[in-house]
């Protein structure tokens, strides 16, 4: 049985590996988190670990010996990562060398999530020979994680994704289908963009994509995503529709309307064809994603 240890693991991606990985006997999991584990009732171990904490981080990866080290902890709100630069950095940047640096030490292989930040937006969607760019601070803390991972003497992958969604066990994230969902049915009006585009991620697919890197040991970088390539507006239009509800509520903006402290690129979204052709990865479109949350949706406030 091979071992295999997750950082953030209370975080959405965190929470649906645990999910997908419950009751897999060829994983052997350690599931790792800042602070109390928030998971719900599951047989998968679960250690308190700080990843900012360098001597706690090689306490544990040398006391565990995991084969792979899959790496989801990150600080990924943009505008506070524009405002506190010193803890994105520390999130982002420094947690990733004690990481780098206990896989070197175990010879574990390091699976790094990154993100489409790391580009400008002025030509997606995106491959993976793309030339990274950042417009803000937070592409700039992950461009920097995946320098340091790419230096790794260790075995090591990057799976960059985009605008993941998907609701954690306690419904305590917002994402844009609840946003929508719950903004409508309380008959409120809300501006959203148009000019902008991305490929929504379901959580799920970004676990499941995850899994088939860490697997296969799949070196080098992949682009992990949803399969289609929408504007926020057309994502909120969608979701209207699937819960029909009143777009009437729905205002286009443009993003200079928004007054936000951090840039956000245009036009990301990427191109997945290596990770279909290669690992066997496909991702649901943004309709059956709905459904999927919908479903949990459901499932979580009949538990309620």
């Amino acid at each position: 049985m091979k071992k295999i240890l997750i950082t953030g693991a209370n975080g959405l991606l965190g929470q649906k590996l645990i999910t997908q990985l419950e009751g897999d006997t060829y994983w052997n999991v350690l599931a790792t988190s800042r602070g109390e584990n928030r998971l719900p009732e599951s047989s998968i171990a679960y250690q308190s670990m700080n990843i900012e904490d360098r001597h706690e981080v090689f306490e544990t990866i040398a006391a565990f010996r995991p084969d792979v080290i899959l790496h989801t902890a990150a600080m990924t709100h943009v505008d506070q990562c524009e405002q506190n630069r010193e803890d994105c950095w520390r999130a982002n940047v420094e947690a990733v060398q004690h990481l780098v640096a206990a896989a070197e030490q175990t010879g574990a292989f390091l699976l790094h999530v990154s993100t489409d930040f790391i580009f400008d937006g002025e030509a997606g969607p995106y491959d993976e020979h793309a030339e990274p760019a950042p417009v803000n601070y937070y592409g700039e803390s992950k461009l920097e994680a995946e320098k340091l991972v790419q230096r790794c003497q260790a075995p090591w992958a990057i799976a960059r994704t985009v605008l993941v969604y998907g609701i954690t066990n306690s419904l305590s994230r917002s994402n844009i289908i609840l946003w929508v969902k719950n903004s409508l049915e309380q008959g409120k009006p809300i501006k959203v963009v148009d000019d902008q585009w991305r490929s929504p991620t379901l959580a799920e697919d970004l676990a499941a994509g995850c899994l088939l890197i860490a697997r296969q040991r799949a070196e080098g970088i992949w682009h992990i995503a949803g399969k289609d390539f929408l504007s926020p507006y057309q994502m909120a239009v969608m979701t209207a529709d699937y819960f029909g509800l009143d777009k009437s509520l729905m205002t286009r903006a443009d993003s200079t309307t928004f007054t936000q402290p951090a840039l956000r690129p245009p036009k990301t979204g990427f191109i997945i064809d290596k990770a279909r052709t290669k690992l066997g990865y496909e991702p649901h479109s943004f309709e059956e994603g709905i459904a999927i949350v919908a479903q949990q949706i459901k499932e979580l406030q009949e538990q309620e």
